[in-house]
């Protein structure tokens, strides 16, 4: 039983996971900003990019540290 709840937040990390990465904003322009001048390389992030990351780091770990105690079987 724990193990079927275990799994399924697992996965609803994951899941969680991949949204919150595709939610960040870019922080390039790819090869057009080579040309370009970088003075908004090194603007400050805004609060809710910051909030983001913070999110992003919370979920990370949560869906690591399931991943080794489910791969380890630990649980049985």
């Amino acid at each position: 039983m724990l193990i079927t709840i275990l799994s399924w937040v697992w996965v609803s990390s994951g899941l969680i996971l991949i949204l919150l990465v595709l939610l960040h904003s870019p922080k390039g322009d790819g090869m057009g900003g080579l040309a370009a001048s970088g003075s908004s390389m090194f603007s400050s992030a805004s609060s809710a990019e910051a909030t983001l990351n913070n999110a992003t780091w919370l979920v990370l770990t949560i869906f690591l540290a399931l991943a080794v105690i489910l791969s380890a079987g630990w649980l049985k």
